[in-house]
């Protein structure tokens, strides 16, 4: 099975890129539900508690992830250590999932997976993949997207900064899709990458 990793700013369309690859048959590595999934783990939930407190969890007595989420993307030296601390504790259990993922997708016949996880780099998932994919949009948009989603430029700003520069990502893939015009435009652009990946005599 080949894994197709996908690169790119902060709202610059990666998850579009995941959704024309998996209609033209590619599977999806799901790294927000495997995230979901280890915020619910006893021993993971034990930890931040005893970081952050009560107030970080909701009603429910689930992690509240945009109460975390303010916390660890503040402007401070403090946020910045929250940040890597939280890393510490849950990438590698989000890697565990997403390599149990894979096997099971492989095993199921699946000839390429989507991996679309926002440190994709940063933690060193990049080893898994075949291809490298960078989804290119220019600051303006990708800033106004993240705008529609609720997000204020505050916001926006401390999770791009929370990333690796674009231009690194940009120098390590293999291939840059351009979505910063009509669906139609990338689909064109992600329909010519899978072709090139896997060679077949029919696409939809």
């Amino acid at each position: 099975m080949r894994i197709i990793g996908l690169l790119g700013g902060v709202a610059s369309g990666k998850s579009v890129v995941a959704q024309e690859l998996a209609r033209l048959g590619a599977c999806i590595l799901d790294a927000d539900q495997a995230g979901h999934q280890v915020l619910q783990m006893p021993q993971i939930q034990e930890a931040i508690r005893a970081r952050w407190g009560q107030e970080v969890f909701g009603p429910n007595g689930q992690v509240d992830r945009a109460q975390l989420a303010q916390r660890v993307f503040a402007h401070s030296p403090q946020a910045v250590e929250d940040r890597m601390y939280l890393e510490e504790i849950t990438h590698p259990e989000i890697g565990q999932l997403l390599r149990m993922q894979a096997q099971s997708l492989a095993e199921t016949g699946c000839t390429a997976a989507v991996l679309d996880a926002p440190l994709l780099l940063e933690v060193g998932w990049d080893r898994w993949c075949d291809k490298l994919v960078f989804v290119d949009a220019p600051w303006e948009i990708r800033q106004a997207r993240a705008l529609t989603r609720g997000w204020s430029p505050e916001q926006f700003a401390a999770r791009e900064a929370a990333q690796w520069p674009l231009e690194q990502k940009r120098l390590r893939a293999d291939i840059i899709i351009d979505n910063s015009g009509t669906l139609e435009h990338t689909r064109r652009q992600v329909l010519q990458f899978w072709q090139s990946l896997i060679p077949g005599p029919a696409y939809p």
